[in-house]
């Protein structure tokens, strides 16, 4: 089965514990914090395998996670750092997040690595807290929680040349006779339920044809097979629009697919096409041809008559695709689109208090949600540590301000606090 989107759940690894300890050695049985820093939570990667044409391997397997960091040691000895987790999609996968749909990522070029967020670092170990205030300080931090996001997979073909019409238009048969693909071909609407790649040759050169299946009125709404198909005509360099010689109406499928791309993605309403009219074998597709030939000149449009099934004319509309081709500019190099979680503004608002219909006070923001994420709440002193930071911050002014009393219900990213002097 051919996918070509899947959902899936990433989760970068946590940071590591930093450590308390405490030098123990031999002339010195009282030696000063030695507590070492956890080790950094894994990443999570995206990776383009360039053997891989479909996301099916996601179907057995939707959840990824990196390794978490390894605890610090003692003797000021920094824990291992997490495994990256690797995940390894098909050239042309655009990575989105599922929230939002905001593209995070576009991986198209071959061997293309970007890594999309990052593993949380590792707490650090008491050694880091000696002060003058503190000589022995017995707290250390936790790690910090890595990211979790789930994402949308979406796969858009690359291919050189699309082909497109309407379902039973002859695309499958002409990709099949053309190039080295051999997709299904029946006499009904739909047989191609997902696209095929063919690659064609003509001397010492070969361009990549993509057969997208049939589009229908409303395709560009989802309507039929949609969006689904849509996608991959966008990173085609140019179509071969072939007409359907024995539908009722040629020039109304002709527009109605035209207005269809146009509605799906405004920039694909200029992108090259070359017409060609299938089925010219046939009698009635002569004769229906005759009539249609002058309209199509008093339009400008440039219209070869072929027949897939004998293959007339199919060589040069070959030679035709090849040579305009030629034409067209160089293409524009594929960068990396990447939008991994950023650092955050130091010159953004550092925290906001709300109120919810229970009278407890919530404090967001990004440093001290990850201080309440790196505390442990276990230890006196970490929590004293925390209150500090509070003050700092200026958190505890900012919640006097806004009328916090002792007893009250205080809540910082997932920890929920009861308010004290």
């Amino acid at each position: 089965m051919f996918f070509d989107e899947v959902k899936i759940l990433v989760r970068s690894g946590d940071g590591g514990d930093g450590a308390v300890s405490f030098l123990r050695e031999k002339f010195m049985p009282m030696g000063g914090p030695a507590g070492g820093d956890g080790g950094r939570g894994g990443d999570v990667v995206f990776r383009v395998n360039h053997r891989a044409n479909t996301l099916s391997a996601f179907g057995q397997k939707a959840h990824f996670k990196a390794q978490n960091g390894k605890r610090g040691g003692g003797k000021n000895m920094t824990g291992a750092s997490g495994d990256n987790v690797v995940i390894q999609v098909p050239p042309g996968t655009v990575v989105k997040d599922a929230d939002t749909g905001a593209v995070l990522a576009d991986l198209v070029e071959r061997d293309a690595e970007v890594v999309l967020f990052t593993g949380g670092r590792g707490g650090r170990g008491n050694a880091r807290f000696v002060n003058s205030r503190n000589q022995a300080p017995r707290y250390a931090e936790r790690g910090e929680p890595g990211h979790e996001r789930w994402l949308i997979l979406e796969l858009k073909l690359i291919a050189d040349v699309g082909i497109v019409g309407v379902p039973n238009a002859g695309k499958s048969t002409l990709l099949s006779v053309v190039s080295n693909a051999r997709p299904k071909i029946a006499n009904y609407p739909f047989t191609t339920l997902e696209p095929n790649l063919g690659v064609v040759l003509k001397g010492d050169r070969d361009l990549v044809f993509a057969d997208i299946p049939g589009l229908i009125e409303g395709a560009h709404a989802g309507v039929g097979l949609g969006h689904s198909f849509l996608r991959h005509v966008q990173r085609t360099r140019m179509l071969i629009h072939l007409i359907n010689g024995e539908s009722d109406d040629p020039m109304a499928d002709f527009s109605q697919i035209n207005s269809e791309l146009a509605l799906y993605d405004e920039r694909m309403a200029s992108k090259p096409q070359i017409v060609a009219f299938n089925k010219i074998d046939l009698p009635d597709v002569q004769a229906k041809w005759e009539t249609l030939k002058p309209e199509f000149e008093r339009l400008g449009i440039d219209v070869l008559p072929i027949s897939a099934a004998t293959q007339a004319n199919v060589q040069q509309l070959v030679d035709a695709v090849f040579a305009k081709v030629d034409t067209l500019p160089d293409e524009e190099p594929l960068h990396v689109i990447s939008a991994a979680i950023p650092e955050p503004d130091a010159t953004a608002v550092p925290f906001t208090i709300t109120v919810d219909e229970h009278g407890a006070y919530r404090v967001s923001g990004h440093r001290i949600e990850r201080a309440a994420a790196m505390t442990h709440w276990d230890n006196e002193e970490a929590i004293l540590r925390f209150q500090e930071i509070l003050e700092v911050l200026g958190v505890s002014r900012a919640l006097e301000e806004r009328g916090v009393r002792v007893g009250d219900t205080v809540i910082i990213g997932d920890y929920e606090l009861e308010w004290s002097e």
